[in-house]
């Protein structure tokens, strides 16, 4: 595949039982399975409502698709915000999320006037998503009392060569409208999850993380500065326990949404010290549109390399690396609006550095 990108929708609203299919994620397992979430929005395109949590299987390196499968549904209520991660040492992927009441909306949630709360809860499969376990509720240690809003992910978690698994979220300040980016983490493959540190500056939420070659962790954030649409950076030294250095990526513009960022590995999956990176968001500061994916070798210094995957009406995205070593950027996009597909992207390196 040098040289070339294939597209193809892997979800498209108003089938298979759901108006609207939101928020993908994307990751590989240990044995190369390549795993695709979502949420399945029941009756509406609304981030409220009957929602579930959706999974598809590749065992060919996203070539082909297994039927879709809820991962997780809760009558009516909403389940969703993807965010997995493969133990590299057990092979098992965790995947966390949030749910809250049906009824119950985000406003209602952040003002503390609705009737529950969003809450944090993970499960696990030992069989490349083929099964899953029955979702368990973290909040008690992922989530402190006085936050309200509270979003894991979406897009993917991450294994430190600590072996520490970490996973980006964000969450609201009770009785504020103060916006922060966050990580949870585990030190024991995955069974309990506790509280990493979070931003020092707000109004920034959703969030994507990598290690860079050097150890750090870099967290990439959507930015709610509405005088600078550009994403927001700040870096960790101690495995996300504290942040520092936040700062605006000028290259990276925004029309505030959510975006993506994996690290590219040397041969066998193993790092090289390279300090590549991928990065995909919808690169407008008016709207969102031209979903754009973008290479940097130095470790997110500079972005000196980029591609448009689709010029038109895109948002959410995820991005991994597969098997062969060409990457999947799995994203929302359309040609009225941007939610009409999540379709998947298949690229190498030759043809993102072409462009």
């Amino acid at each position: 595949m040098t040289g070339k990108c294939e597209q193809s929708a892997l979800w498209t609203s108003s089938t298979d039982g759901y108006d609207t299919y939101r928020i993908p994620a994307i990751i590989v397992t240990v044995r190369g399975t390549v795993l695709a979430f979502c949420e399945g929005r029941r009756n509406s395109r609304s981030d409220t409502g009957d929602i579930d949590l959706l999974v598809k299987r590749s065992e060919d390196g996203g070539r082909t698709w297994s039927d879709q499968k809820v991962v997780w549904g809760d009558a009516g209520n909403t389940c969703g915000n993807p965010c997995p991660v493969v133990d590299r040492v057990t092979g098992t992927v965790w995947l966390l999320m949030t749910h809250n009441l049906g009824i119950d909306h985000e406003p209602r949630i952040i003002d503390g006037t609705s009737q529950g709360t969003r809450t944090v809860w993970v499960t696990a499969s030992e069989d490349d998503g083929r099964t899953w376990r029955e979702p368990r509720d973290i909040t008690a240690t992922a989530k402190r009392p006085d936050w309200t809003w509270y979003a894991t992910g979406p897009g993917n978690g991450i294994q430190l060569s600590s072996g520490r698994l970490l996973i980006p979220c964000d969450h609201i300040e009770a009785g504020t409208k103060r916006y922060y980016s966050h990580v949870v983490y585990s030190d024991d493959h995955g069974e309990t999850w506790r509280l990493g540190g979070s931003t020092s500056i707000d109004q920034v939420n959703e969030c994507c993380v990598v290690e860079l070659a050097n150890g750090d962790v870099l967290l990439n954030t959507r930015n709610y500065d509405r005088t600078r649409r550009t994403r927001q950076v700040t870096l960790s030294s101690d495995g996300g326990m504290t942040w520092r250095d936040q700062r605006h990526d000028e290259t990276l513009i925004e029309p505030i949404c959510q975006a993506a960022m994996v690290r590219y590995p040397g041969k066998g999956g193993h790092p090289d010290g390279s300090g590549r990176l991928l990065f995909s968001n919808p690169a407008s500061r008016e709207e969102r549109c031209n979903l754009t994916v973008r290479l940097s070798e130095d470790g997110g210094e500079s972005w000196l390399h980029s591609r448009v995957l689709h010029p038109g009406p895109a948002a959410y995205s995820s991005l991994a690396v597969l098997p062969d070593r060409t990457a999947a950027c799995l994203y929302e996009c359309g040609e009225e609006h941007a939610y009409e597909t999540i379709t998947l992207a298949r690229f190498d390196l030759a043809w993102l550095m072409d462009g």
